[in-house]
């Protein structure tokens, strides 16, 4: 049995039309999720915004563009807001690569595969910026022009709070953040609303993996490696269902001696235990990507198939991706 997603590289520096087609498309899908504990669960508008304009006032501008390019719908707006929005759960293995060729953040994103935008995007908001969408204008790693690289990966823990979804803290570390030190410094002052890891790895080769919880706010790690524990299992079930500990183990090997170079290191995540074929049960490899932040280059992976961007040529069009299934045990 096949899965497959279609992953579209779309150059667009301001909010425009192609972000509206892009999130016509994913509306029906954000909507129902948004939605599925109820409209009364999710927060006003006005909250939603006093939130933004408080935490990250330098997205305000675009938010309030992209707002009005999805049709200036109230529910769209508390969405995009991304304010105490539902919970939702992935895999994920990353890692930094600091040696010769480095640095390097090399990271596997696992997940759904009906519930991944594969949309690739190039935005100039606030600065140059290359990432992953997600919801709609979040996103899940990328680079910026600094040679600033961050990715995510789910924390491991059931806790659930007021504070931003991830996906649109990451876009607002890549806006509005250099270096390493400058985003610990961010990373410390937000509120986040569910548990996860961010990977973050500046030009100087600065690492930090950033614990972020509701209930305890950004716990800040040397480690240059995270999957989906925060330092120690919590979640005894998830842990074993994602293999999480089995993944770093594998990274922390790879880094310490078994990776020749960052080529060897990056074609590790396209084997198990770092590739995962687990696409139904929602946590199989969905794609690998490789940020090279000194020279800006993103290279996106999948077994058989390499594609490459760059701030110097970002290369827009399509690539087909099928996914094989694991077997049934």
């Amino acid at each position: 049995m096949q899965a497959g997603i279609t992953f579209a590289a779309i150059e667009e520096l301001e909010p425009g039309p192609r972000w509206a087609a892009l999130f016509e498309r994913q509306w029906p899908r954000y909507r129902e999720w948004f939605l599925s504990e109820g409209e009364a669960a999710r927060t006003s508008y006005a909250e939603s915004l006093r939130a933004l304009a408080a935490h990250m006032p330098e997205l305000v501008p675009t938010y309030e563009q992209v707002c009005a390019l999805a049709g200036g719908g109230d529910l769209e707006a508390r969405f995009l807001a991304m304010w105490a929005p539902p919970s939702y759960l992935s895999g994920c293995s990353q890692g930094v690569w600091l040696h010769g060729g480095g640095p390097v953040l090399a990271r596997n994103y696992d997940y759904a595969p009906q519930r991944l935008e594969g949309a690739i995007v190039r935005t100039r908001w606030v600065r140059d910026v290359i990432g992953t969408s997600d919801c709609a204008w979040g996103l899940l790693d990328g680079m910026n022009d600094a040679g600033l690289a961050v990715s995510l990966a789910f924390g491991g823990r059931k806790v659930v709070g007021s504070g931003f979804g991830v996906p649109l803290v990451v876009r607002y570390l890549l806006e509005t953040c250099e270096t390493t030190p400058e985003a610990r410094a961010v990373l410390v002052r937000l509120p986040y609303h569910l548990a996860h890891t961010l990977t973050i790895v500046d030009a100087a080769g600065d690492v930090c993996t950033a614990y972020l919880s509701p209930d305890r706010g950004a716990e800040l790690s040397l480690s240059p490696v995270a999957t989906n524990h925060q330092g120690r299992v919590e979640w005894a079930e998830h842990a074993t269902a994602t293999r999480t500990m089995e993944r770093e183990e594998c990274l922390v090997e790879l880094l310490g001696r078994e990776a020749p170079d960052a080529e060897g290191f990056v074609s590790a995540f396209l084997h198990p235990p770092l590739h995962s074929t687990d696409y139904g049960r929602g946590m199989g490899t969905l794609y690998t990507v490789a940020y090279h932040v000194r020279s800006g280059r993103a290279e996106y992976r999948w077994p058989g198939l390499t594609w490459e961007q760059s701030f110097a040529r970002f290369d827009e069009g399509e690539r087909s991706v099928a996914f094989a299934q694991a077997s049934a045990a």
